[in-house]
């Protein structure tokens, strides 16, 4: 929804002429049905009515076409407790809270698409900000990737990346 961002990437990805990129409502999309072999998401899915975003993403999506996501979770307490605070403050709004995205959310994606591929990470992230008065950028990332291959993380992710393969 942010017109800005559609001209950073339009800016961007100039040299490509068969991207189409325009600011919609990612809740009714002015799109045909099955008229994209792709469909990208980074940040946004709680932004819009989870069953609509969805259904709509589907619908535009060709057979065998894909949805690439990378979001936020809220199923970590740290992160929960510190997006509760930013509402507070008046930098999130209540709906964005009620609609971040969750692991029975990309259950239901499974559901609809038949077959997705989830990868958690960031358990950690929190951290950083203390960890960089001892550690250079690239160590972090080493020490955080470290631990979330060492548990089982879903529940307690700051992200993840998925990628549902539409089939029919």
């Amino acid at each position: 929804i942010s017109p800005n961002s559609v001209d950073v990437m339009k800016r961007r990805f100039s040299n490509h002429n068969q991207l189409t990129s325009l600011v919609a409502d990612m809740e009714s999309l002015p799109f045909d049905n099955e008229s994209f072999d792709v469909v990208c998401s980074a940040g946004s899915l709680s932004y819009g009515d989870n069953d609509k975003v969805m259904n709509e993403v589907f619908r535009i999506l060709n057979r065998e076409g894909v949805f690439i996501v990378v979001d936020s979770l809220n199923h970590n307490p740290i992160y929960k407790i510190n997006r509760y605070i930013n509402y507070l403050r008046g930098k999130r709004s209540r709906s964005v809270l009620k609609m971040m995205p969750t692991t029975i959310l990309i259950g239901q994606y499974e559901k609809k698409f038949g077959d997705i591929e989830v990868e958690y990470f960031g358990t950690i992230s929190w951290l950083c900000p203390f960890l960089s008065i001892f550690l250079n950028e690239s160590k972090i990332m080493k020490f955080s990737n470290y631990i979330d291959s060492l548990f089982n993380i879903r529940k307690s992710a700051f992200k993840f990346t998925m990628i549902a393969f539409k089939k029919m």
